[in-house]
């Protein structure tokens, strides 16, 4: 019997809980009802561990030139890192978590006393991922994992931890501390019917709990060489006439399986490349944002999950912590099963761009947006938005507010849209340059989903800055302003203060790329001196030798000049 964990075993582990979950998936996906009635769980899983299985495998390849092995520590690593960055919904999330918190222990102990410990810091990293955890869930199963490891140690026969021959496996047998986890997993599992309500009235074990069994039972089939992968039975496999959501979130109506009544509408999950302190700040926001959410990681990379219902302000606060991407956008409605089965059509998708000159207005036109259009000091109503999406007829929406004062005005159509039935996403444009790459991208054939992403990734990747003029003196970030001088503001901060505009503006360009871009869109406003544009293009081309300009006409009146850079 092994006595410790190698690389072998690790890819083996990995194959094996592949096929467990693939095998399962879609009994785990039938009987998924917790924290929303998606059916999605088994899936999931499954692409979590395919992701860290085809990462180990990549890794075995590129050692089979030399005829070597990796070492368990780089195996046991990439098979978490893989499970990271491939990760999908709240249990996949979760399973990563799991799977990195046993790597840190296993990659220095690959024993059996060094897998008793990598079960309790999974548990236990678990939860802390977990804004709002609760009983009955995967956690709760692998707490029972880690506490039967724990009692196989203490010399507490495991369950069915014995051989064939009825010989019973020594306390610090490797083998026998996975079939105790199993075990215990697979015993907490029966229980969670009773544990949670939402799993009581519909019958069923938890999804992700046993998608966790299955994994588990692979390490122990991996290090055993016997089929002990075979799944519980689960009592009930139907998914429920009831669509239950979040801690207080259930209620009591039959509905979309898809929908949670009274709860969030999207799943928003990214990775992030943030330090750590900018994560937790992003965890706060987030938690206010929604519900249902994982944060799990380290080191500078994370993974994010949480369900919301704004998905545009879920990405924009990633921006803010750090650099997202590979991000995923699902709306829990029944339009996005429609979705699935038929691409958008123009017709039946409305890109709402609200934008301040005539420019501008006919430049998101031409994009294939309707335009809202506003003048500095007239207010925009709600209404007059949503509309403006009735009168197209469309059955999507994308709102594109593209100034910060307006979120909540556009935030508020959206909410009227949604109950008329309409399919709504809010990008949280800040700035119309931020717009104008959202539309760059924008491809009506596309899945709404994947539609939004890819608006809502260019626009989060595009920086902004504008130059404006002081109406009275005030304090500002960067000192005292004076009336009448030209301000150059940062994301909405002012960096720059000066008494020329055209000096004005190239310190400010200069400063906007100091950190970096290939793209810097102008956007001249009505009052813009005549030659600002030459004098910032020549600048570009004499300083700034690989990036490329791209200049509009843009007629706004509250700004000199809009610049975006990506």
């Amino acid at each position: 019997m092994p006595h410790t964990l190698d690389a072998a075993a690790v890819r083996t582990w990995c194959r094996l809980a592949l096929r467990a979950l693939g095998r399962a998936r879609e009994e785990i996906d039938a009987i998924n009802v917790y924290p929303v009635a998606d059916g999605d769980t088994g899936t999931n899983l499954y692409l979590t561990v395919e992701s860290a299985a085809q990462s180990v495998d990549a890794v075995f390849d590129g050692y089979a030139a030399s005829g070597s092995t990796p070492g368990v520590a780089e195996a046991v690593r990439t098979m978490a890192h893989g499970a990271l960055i491939g990760a999908c919904g709240n249990s996949g999330t979760i399973l990563a978590q799991l799977l990195r918190a046993m790597s840190e222990v296993l990659a220095e102990q690959p024993d059996a006393a060094g897998l008793r410990k990598a079960l309790r810091a999974a548990a236990g990293s678990a939860y802390q991922a977990v804004a709002h955890p609760v009983e009955g869930t995967m956690l709760t199963v692998a707490t029972a994992a880690a506490d039967a490891a724990s009692a196989a140690c203490q010399g507490t026969p495991p369950v069915a931890a014995s051989r064939d021959n009825g010989e019973a496996d020594a306390p610090d047998d490797l083998v026998a501390v996975a079939a105790a986890a199993y075990q215990g997993a697979h015993a907490a599992l029966a229980r969670t019917t009773g544990q949670l309500d939402v799993l009581g009235r519909a019958g069923v074990v938890d999804a992700g709990g046993l998608g966790l069994v299955a994994v588990l039972g692979a390490l122990a089939e991996a290090l055993r060489g016997d089929a002990t992968d075979r799944l519980p039975a689960s009592p009930a496999l139907h998914p429920p006439l009831v669509p239950y959501g979040c801690a207080g979130h259930g209620q009591d109506a039959v509905g979309d399986p898809h929908a949670v009544p009274g709860g969030p509408g999207y799943e928003v999950i990214y990775l992030l490349e943030a330090p750590q302190e900018a994560v937790d700040r992003l965890r706060r926001q987030l938690d206010a944002l929604g519900d249902c959410l994982v944060v799990v990681g380290g080191d500078g990379l994370w993974n994010v999950h949480v369900h919301v219902d704004d998905a545009g302000a879920a990405v924009e606060a990633g921006v803010e912590a750090g650099r997202p991407y590979r991000i995923r956008i699902t709306h829990f409605g029944a339009a996005a099963q429609t979705a699935a089965t038929r691409p958008a059509t123009a017709a039946g998708r409305a890109i709402v761009a609200v934008v301040e000159g005539d420019g501008l207005a006919e430049l998101c036109a031409e994009a294939g947006a309707v335009v809202v259009p506003t003048r500095p000091g007239e207010p925009l109503a709600s209404g007059e938005i949503a509309q403006v999406i009735r009168r197209a007829g469309a059955r999507e929406a994308v709102l594109l507010p593209n100034e910060d004062e307006l979120r909540p005005t556009v935030a508020a159509a959206a909410e009227r849209l949604r109950a008329d039935g309409v399919r709504v996403a809010l990008i949280p444009t800040r700035s119309v340059v931020q717009g104008i790459a959202a539309l760059a991208v924008h491809q009506p054939s596309r899945r709404f989903d994947e539609d939004v992403v890819a608006m809502t990734a260019a626009a989060g990747a595009t920086r902004y800055a504008e130059l404006a003029v002081a109406e009275h003196e005030s304090w500002t970030m960067a000192g005292v302003c004076q009336a009448g001088d030209t301000l150059g503001l940062i994301d909405g901060d002012v960096a720059v203060i000066g008494r020329d505009v055209a000096h004005t503006a190239v310190t400010l360009l200069d400063r906007m790329l100091a950190a970096g871009g290939e793209m810097v869109t102008l956007v001249l406003g009505e009052d813009a001196p005549p030659d600002l544009a030459d004098r910032l293009q020549s600048h570009v081309r004499e300083s700034h030798l690989a990036v490329d300009t791209v200049l509009y006409e843009g007629g706004q009146g509250s700004r000199l000049l809009l610049i975006g850079v990506e």
